[in-house]
């Protein structure tokens, strides 16, 4: 187990220390009104932890406070470390991001594109081109979820049995083999849909590198990072630390939830959301990030890789909102907001609705965990608790209105 600590005082890392007291206070205010069990933020700039601040519980029935090795299940910030795995395979020429997504999953093959109906009565068409690998990374490539519910192609994923993304007692290749046997809502390439996409790319990566996904995460990026709590279960040792999952209540409280289980090997191994992992693990992956592929003397990915993974692949410069039309992204948040392979990017700070730069990346889960990487200001954030909102709030974008305040201009 290695532990995040704070490495120097904000002052020497041009930080404002009177405006991390009220970010924290802000947060405080989360916890003792009952809207958050606890939390732990950091800030790190230049690769130094200058602001580390744990309050609250990691389970409240229990008593147990959040500490700095407190685990958290990540869910979807699983996708930028899939999206790495996959571009480790790119460097070595094992993979490429222009290749039909049929050549390594055959069942993907002769896809079809929805037109109009529903259920039995879903009229569609072949497609005009084939599912590229950059597709499933930048969430392009036509698929969904069935939670969505806006879209026919959703009702035919829930009819499958995939409300939840997984085929129940099913693997990562048993369910994939049903996600190719729906329809794609539209044209690879023509709109961005947040969807099962980091799914398939992590079969992917099983079937072109010939290792179980936790396999080639363990041995070619936590093992080599130092990510050493990270992972799809927790054992016996790491399991006393594992956050309870919360959700949130029609009265804006809280109240605990089943969570993924983590306790032995998952069957299913979701590129999408699967891990569990500590601060100094999220911590070590962000400084992946922000170093461009090398870290400690470890080289991963070559600085043009990384830069082309947080570069924003829509077309024209489009953002999410335009570009991902669907009424599921019609949203406020998604202006300015761009995605490469695997992470948002900010592409207009003057639109986005929290304070951003330009070329600020990352990505965040479902259980309220976010990071993002912001290379103006050499400054890396995270957040993390473990609570599943019923409803939108603002969390997020007062965290980074308050990092913003906290920064100082160089």
């Amino acid at each position: 187990m290695a532990l995040l600590r704070q490495e120097v005082e904000p002052g020497e890392a041009g930080l404002d220390a009177k405006a991390l007291d009220r970010l924290d206070r802000h947060f405080d205010g989360y916890v003792d009104e009952g809207r958050l069990p606890g939390y732990l933020v950091a800030l790190a700039r230049g690769g130094r932890v200058a602001h580390l601040t744990t309050h609250g519980r990691r389970d409240l029935a229990a008593g147990l406070p959040v500490e700095a090795d407190t685990l958290w299940r990540i869910y979807s910030m699983t996708k930028p470390v899939t999206s790495v795995a996959a571009l480790l395979l790119v460097e070595e020429g094992k993979l490429s991001l222009d290749d039909p997504l049929e050549r390594h999953l055959p069942a993907f093959a002769d896809r079809r594109v929805y037109v109009s109906g529903s259920g039995a009565g879903t009229v569609t068409r072949p497609a005009d081109g084939p599912i590229r690998i950059r597709h499933l990374m930048t969430h392009t490539a036509g698929l969904t979820f069935a939670f969505y519910h806006s879209h026919p192609v959703d009702a035919l994923y829930r009819a499958a049995g995939l409300e939840s993304a997984v085929l129940p007692g099913s693997d990562l290749a048993e369910t994939v083999d049903v996600y190719a046997s729906l329809p794609l809502q539209f044209e690879p390439g023509t709109e961005w849909n947040y969807s099962v996409a980091s799914n398939v790319l992590g079969r992917v990566v099983e079937v072109v590198s010939g290792r179980p996904l936790d396999e080639f995460f363990a041995e070619r990026i936590f093992g080599p990072l130092g990510m050493t709590d990270a992972g799809f279960c927790v054992n016996g040792e790491q399991a006393d630390r594992l956050a309870q999952l919360y959700g949130g209540t029609d009265d804006g409280g809280i109240e605990p939830i089943p969570g993924l289980p983590l306790h032995g090997r998952p069957r299913f191994l979701s590129g999408s959301g699967g891990l569990a992992a500590s601060a100094h693990d999220v911590h070590r992956f962000m400084e992946l990030l922000r170093r461009r592929g090398e870290l400690d003397g470890t080289r991963l990915l070559a600085p043009e890789t990384v830069d082309l993974m947080t570069s924003n692949h829509l077309p024209g410069g489009a953002d999410l909102r335009s570009f991902g039309s669907r009424p599921a992204h019609d949203e406020p948040g998604n202006d300015g907001v761009g995605f490469g392979l695997g992470v948002s990017v900010v592409t207009d700070p003057a639109r986005t609705r929290a304070p951003s730069v330009l070329g600020a990346y990352g990505w965040s889960g479902v259980a309220t965990t976010t990071f993002w990487v912001d290379p103006r200001h050499d400054l890396t954030v995270q957040f993390m608790t473990q609570v599943r909102p019923k409803r939108s709030h603002t969390i997020f974008q007062d965290l980074k209105r308050l990092v913003h305040e906290a920064v100082k201009e160089d």
